[in-house]
């Protein structure tokens, strides 16, 4: 059956024996592909009868589509056509993991960030409106999303809609007895009928004309009716926002869900659809386990395992042991996330310490505020959060955190590329916006050792301090630091004179690599730490500066904003004489990719740094000939 499908109409031409063999090929396909890739795997299988439906009511690229996140987009991407694209799943220049518009017509918008689809699509459908066209617009969102306070401000706006809008709730976490989802789903049928609508208005508009008593027994009755909905039907959430609620209804039933989709398109207003999926739905050790499925890496289909072990800790791992040593020792450690305690490498901390651990769900603003509130009662907060994820937070750090001055730690994960998930999830530019605060400072690790002295310091500290560190294997070259943190002092590691390397972060194990290159060609290098990226260690600057003609400074993040252009003003303000380069990543969006590839491709891995550091400082003008003559290095 999936060599049938080629395009979004292809799925209409199957009969119900040959979808139910579909559905097969499709979970069999995608535990194949993503076996061999990497991906977001229980998500997408607990959705394959879901995108289905959607494909055999809707009309695509015609009507839109709108999946919150967009990671459990896969069966959607097979079904418009790009199956035949899946051995390059999110590598460098290959299929997306994510929807993108400039991918296929069928992806009406770019996601990649929770709790975002409904305030998309209802969007589009006021577009739609405005200017007359006629098309379905479809917003799914998962149970978790909706833990994000962005979706309950659209759903808010959303009942305000006077047009057709469809919100589909994707729900694989929560539990619903059976003679409930009768229920409701029988009054959900007749509430969407038009006999019943039709009747509502008669008596309705009979009442009114019924002088003071009318207007009584309308509100009269329409309070009975809310109070027989709260009782039977779930959905009265949505029902007092002026959503109408249908469901729920069994998210592997295809059937069902087309006959639910149906009413759902013959309603003008807002309307939620509650479909209950099961995540990993159809791979055993995914059923187990969606949590360890959510995002994989290549493994074995027959175990479940991943191909390649992990030899060395990560980052977050040494994180992790950290903090809970500090917990141990001291009682105020209190630990935040925003529905991510595997990822960031809290679930340790929460098994060890249950009563100081807060998941708050999807809510990166709520936890940065709460941990705030949690500062001024006197506790040490830590918000361990990924660098693209924090950028949510942005008005609560700079608001509620930095203007009081409270001491909440700033736990950064997957700071700089983090490769697969492309442009939604680099974590780029947490410098430049961090820096910007008043009362913030910022640190960033060299390697392992030194990320556990910045906890140290960071615990001590009274004020918002934030600690960024990359995803990955714990760099353990250079060497152990031991010696306390001092605010706002970087590190000499190797001091020579001419050329001058002024890293920070994962840049400091390049700017490592370039030395020993450039040496082994007779280059002088120095190569220092600056640690801080705010304040800035000029003292350290002026060393450099004062002892060297060429400066580069290299950051894992954006040029603009970010630590190497406030080295640069200062330089030039001081020592106009120092040429610098500063290496860092250009003003654009990261695709999807190997972090090996993606740093070659920007120009940040230790060979195109040197390639850059020669042609800026070491080599003459063009010759007449056209030709360029390199500059002896200075004599050892």
């Amino acid at each position: 059956m999936l060599e049938r499908i080629n395009g979004p109409q292809d799925i209409k031409e199957l009969n119900r024996e040959e979808l139910e063999i579909l559905a097969s090929e499709i979970r069999r396909f995608l535990i194949e592909k993503i076996s061999a890739t990497g991906g977001h795997l229980a998500s997408n299988l607990g959705v394959v009868e879901l995108t289905m439906a959607m494909y055999l009511t809707f009309d695509l690229p015609k009507d839109k589509i709108i999946w919150d996140v967009g990671h459990q987009a896969y069966t959607h991407k097979i079904l418009s056509g790009r199956k035949d694209y899946f051995d390059d799943l999110r590598q460098y220049g290959g299929l997306s993991g994510f929807p993108k518009t400039k991918e296929s017509p069928c992806d009406c918008f770019d996601t990649g960030h929770s709790s975002t689809s409904i305030s998309a699509g209802l969007g589009m459908a006021q577009a739609r409106d405005i200017l007359g066209e006629d098309y379905s617009v479809v917003s799914i969102i998962g149970d978790g999303a909706l833990t994000g306070g962005m979706a309950y401000e659209a759903l808010n706006n959303a009942a305000q809609i006077k047009k057709n809008f469809i919100i589909v709730l994707n729900d694989n976490n929560m539990s619903i007895s059976e003679n409930v989802g009768g229920i409701s789903q029988y009054l959900g049928g007749i509430r969407t009928g038009s006999g019943y609508n039709d009747l509502k208005k008669s008596v309705t508009s009979l009442l009114e004309k019924i002088p003071v008593a009318g207007p009584r027994l309308i509100d009269k009755i329409s309070r009975t009716k809310q109070g027989i909905k709260q009782l039977l039907i779930p959905g009265m959430l949505f029902e007092d926002m002026g959503i109408i609620y249908l469901g729920p209804v069994d998210g592997h039933d295809l059937k069902k869900l087309r006959r639910v989709l149906q009413e759902a398109k013959r309603l003008d207003q807002a309307v939620l659809v509650h479909v209950i999926t099961q995540k990993g739905k159809g791979y055993a050790p995914a059923e187990r386990n969606p949590a360890r499925f959510h995002g994989v890496e290549a493994f074995d289909i027959e175990t479940g395992k991943p191909k390649v072990k992990k030899e060395n800790p990560s980052y977050t791992d040494i994180f992790s042991r950290k903090l809970c040593q500090l917990a141990q020792e001291r009682t105020d450690i209190v630990a935040v996330t925003a529905a991510m305690p595997d990822g960031t490498g809290l679930k340790k901390f929460a098994s060890l310490y249950p009563e100081r651990f807060f998941d708050v769900g999807i809510a990166e603003q709520h936890a940065v505020t709460s941990a705030a509130g949690m500062a001024a009662a006197g506790l040490k907060p830590v918000v361990a959060v990924y660098s693209s994820f924090l950028q949510r937070g942005y008005d609560q750090i700079l608001h509620d955190v930095c203007i009081q001055n409270l001491p909440v730690v700033f736990a950064i994960d997957r700071a700089g590329l983090v490769g697969s998930d492309g442009e939604t999830h680099q974590g780029i530019f947490d410098l430049s916006f961090m820096t910007s605060i008043p009362n913030m400072s910022v640190l960033a690790p060299k390697n392992l050792w030194e990320l556990r002295r910045e906890m140290e310091f960071a615990m001590d500290y009274c004020g918002p301090v934030a600690i960024r560190y990359p995803r990955g294997e714990a760099y353990r070259g250079l060497k152990e630091f031991c010696e306390p943190i001092v605010y706002g002092r970087g590190e000499m590691i190797f001091e020579e004179d001419g050329l001058a390397l002024l890293a920070v972060g994962s840049m400091v194990s390049t700017a490592e690599h370039i030395r020993e290159k450039m040496k082994a060609e007779g280059y002088h290098v120095t190569l220092a730490n600056g640690r801080f990226i705010k304040p800035v260690d000029f003292e350290l600057v002026d060393r450099l500066a004062g002892n060297h003609e060429f400066v580069v400074t290299l950051e894992e993040n954006v040029l603009q904003g970010g630590f190497g252009l406030e080295v640069t003003a200062y330089i030039h303000e001081h020592y106009p004489q120092v040429k610098v380069l500063n290496v860092a990543l250009p003003d654009a969006y990261v695709e999807h990719g190997n972090v090996s590839l993606l740093r070659e491709g920007l120009g940040i891995d230790s060979d195109s740094i040197i390639r850059k550091i020669k042609n800026r400082f070491f080599y003459k003008e063009p010759c007449g000939k056209g030709e360029q003559a390199l500059l002896p290095p200075k004599a050892i």
